[in-house]
């Protein structure tokens, strides 16, 4: 999930100005090597758990780019440190080293995301078909895939590689020209150069000492509360009434989760915030109230997953939710964006060869930046290479998408080819700009044409897939150009880029689907009652749904309800972007409030407790919460990560936690 951050120019340039330890800039293809192609995978793999477990479980996904650098750093440089020890002679790890390995590592966990594998492609599947109900209209037997790993691994080959041809020829306007920010990859870029000098050496040993000790701390606790959670979804402390046995029915409760708690310190205030007022509005008001109307509204006797009861509003209000801020933010972008190209043709013809006289520090910096300049456009990559590139895998594509999905005709997957780099250009500007990527919106977009394009008879896979199709050329587009910002700022050859996202790529189409497969294999996922309820693969079948049958079988004023949440969702960006500053950054966000409204309020108090514990820390000490707060959100995260692969192992192999810790209302005598 994105976030707008602002990184102001002067900021970007002192970038520049870092320590350059007077040693040759190494060749393109010397800063890809074996050991960094290794690191990738190993940090690859475990970031793509991570996203699936965010994925299968909120939803919520922070950026885990800067978290990527680090751990880079970390592993190459405990592997060259414990073998100079042995006696050996080993390569100097150098920044540009470390940009490859986070690009590579970016380039593979992104596709846990944009690969579907906890919306589009597990909306497809019979357990969310059931869910549904049989007799739901426009829900059909016929409209049902199930995972498979050959046909996962084989679609995201087909489809994720298109989005890094589509925009390289851009690559010059959109990060010299345009001179956008990309917020998180320039942050990176800032770490990065910071491992790499004599004055940043100190600061990055301690964070990464302090990534290690949290990232124990959260696996020995993750281990430590598996042995209370017994049998069923009932024990353990993620079951733990710590508000009160109430507040507990209602999803309130702190579940002692590392990974939210790291998000929560992860995420700006305003998202863990907003996540919590959802929360509120929904389980604490709006779904008691609506209970109350059960045999007026709805019929009483219906089970919780129906969609003809609470159930219903549940999800399609959070789809109004999430629709009405993704529309406002795209309308928005693509404004914005077209705002920005009409002034820089405007003033582009008008500007003076010489604005004005530097005095030396503004000369070494106009140095510093012709020579990122020089070594971005030195390797270049052929226009001629990305055009023929992008035709030559769109045609393999559009043959081979309707062998996996046959209700996705050819001439469908073509017009969608034809479309997507002006999509791409838009995501990767808006990117740039806000740090906020769109994917899952243009999704949705193709997502609806698609679904009423094809109709009744298999409109709802063919939605599903168009959605897929789309989502990986726009964010795959979009992290490119921000690890071309990356690229840029630590003097790293785009080409190495371009390569490292290749490889990256074509690791997390094997990665993705097989970390997926051990969930898929080890946990009951997409069961509403299990720890893995995969919330948006039904929220993604009841959009393609919708885009087919209309909303003819919702409940009684659930429709009247929608609009008025689809409105306020328009309303509340529209008031985030004309009032001033000081209070907009005080205005919620729809789209992180929306995630409660069908999960529950559980993983909200949990982040919360990050954001509190972040604002106490920023106010005792900011200069330590700035350099340690990722580094201690990347270790809970990771460390809660690393422990789902032994968790599913023992559940693979049957083995059940010795222990059910379970609380009750106590009973008197």
């Amino acid at each position: 999930m994105g976030t707008g951050v602002e990184i102001s120019e002067p900021l970007i340039e002192k970038i520049g100005t870092v320590e350059e330890e007077d040693q040759l800039i190494p060749e393109w293809k010397n800063q890809i090597t074996i050991r960094g192609l290794v690191v990738s995978a190993v940090v690859g793999a475990l970031f793509c758990i991570i996203t699936h477990k965010l994925n299968l479980t909120v939803g919520i996904i922070p950026s885990l780019n800067v978290a990527a650098g680090l751990l880079g750093f970390f592993f190459v440089k405990s592997w060259t440190g414990f073998l100079s020890k042995l006696g050996f002679t080993v390569r100097p790890f150098t920044r540009q080293e470390n940009t490859v390995i986070q690009t590579c590592v970016v380039a593979c966990y992104g596709l846990a995301f944009s690969g579907g594998f906890g919306s589009y492609l597990l909306a497809m599947d019979e357990r969310t078909y059931k869910l549904i109900g049989a007799d739901y209209p426009g829900n059909r037997a016929e409209d049902v895939i199930n995972p498979g790993l050959g046909w996962m691994i084989g679609f995201l080959f087909v489809v994720s590689f298109l989005g890094l041809f589509s925009l390289t020829p851009l690559r010059k306007v959109m990060v010299l020209d345009y001179k956008l920010t990309y917020p998180s990859g320039t942050a990176t870029a800032m770490l990065i150069n910071s491992f790499h000098t004599n004055t940043g050496a100190e600061l990055a040993g301690k964070q990464v000492r302090c990534l290690g000790k949290y990232l124990s701390i959260s696996l020995c606790w993750s281990c430590f509360k598996w042995f209370f959670s017994g049998l069923g979804d009932s024990c353990g402390f993620d079951n733990f009434p710590s508000l009160g046995l109430t507040l507990f029915k209602n999803t309130f409760y702190f579940d002692f989760s590392p990974t939210y708690v790291g998000c929560g310190l992860i995420c700006p205030h305003i998202v863990n915030c907003s996540v919590l007022l959802g929360a509120i509005i929904s389980w604490g008001f709006l779904w008691p109230f609506i209970s109350q109307h059960a045999g007026d509204w709805y019929p009483s006797d219906l089970g919780s997953n129906d969609f003809k009861g609470l159930y219903g509003y549940k999800v399609f209000i959070a789809i109004a939710l999430i629709l009405g801020d993704g529309l406002y933010n795209l309308i928005k972008i693509i404004a914005v964006t077209v705002k920005e190209i009409c002034n820089k043709s405007t003033k582009g013809g008008k500007l003076p060869i010489v604005t004005e006289i530097v005095d030396a520090e503004g000369s070494n910096l106009l140095l510093e930046q012709k020579k990122r300049d020089d070594i971005f456009l030195k390797d270049r990559i052929p226009t001629w290479f990305a055009a023929s590139g992008y035709v030559g895998l769109a045609a393999i594509s559009t043959a081979t998408i309707p062998m996996i999905f046959p209700p996705l005709k050819w001439y469908l997957v073509l017009c969608s080819y034809l479309i997507a780099p002006a999509l791409a250009f838009c995501n990767s500007y808006g990117t740039g700009l806000t740090d906020w990527s769109l994917a899952s919106t243009y999704g949705k977009i193709g997502l609806f044409i698609i679904a009423s394009l094809v109709g009744s008879n298999g409109g709802v896979v063919a939605g599903l897939a168009a959605c897929g199709v789309m989502m990986a050329i726009v964010s795959t587009a979009a992290d490119l150009m921000q690890d071309f910002k990356t690229g840029y700022l630590t003097l790293s050859s785009a080409k190495s880029m371009f390569v490292s996202q290749l490889v990256g790529t074509a690791m997390g189409c094997v990665i993705a689907p097989l970390t997926f497969w051990l969930f898929w294999s080890a946990f009951d996922v997409g069961s509403p009652d299990g720890p893995y309820k995969a919330p948006y693969a039904v929220i993604f079948r009841e959009m393609a749904i919708l885009g087919i049958e209309g909303f003819s079988e919702l409940p009684k004023h659930c429709l009247a309800m929608c609009c008025g949440f689809f409105v306020a969702a328009l309303v509340v960006n529209l008031l985030r972007d004309v009032t001033p500053k000081k209070i907009s950054q005080f205005i919620p966000i729809p789209m992180a409030m929306a995630v409660p409204f069908y999960i529950g309020a559980y993983f909200a108090i949990d982040m919360f407790v990050g954001t509190v514990i972040l604002f106490v820390w920023e106010r005792i000490n900011r200069k330590e919460s700035e350099d340690y707060a990722g580094a201690v959100a990347s270790g809970l995260i990771c460390g809660d990560g690393i422990w789902t692969i032994p968790s599913a192992m023992l559940s693979i192999f049957r083995i059940n936690p010795p222990i059910c810790m379970y609380f009750g209302p106590s009973v008197s005598s």
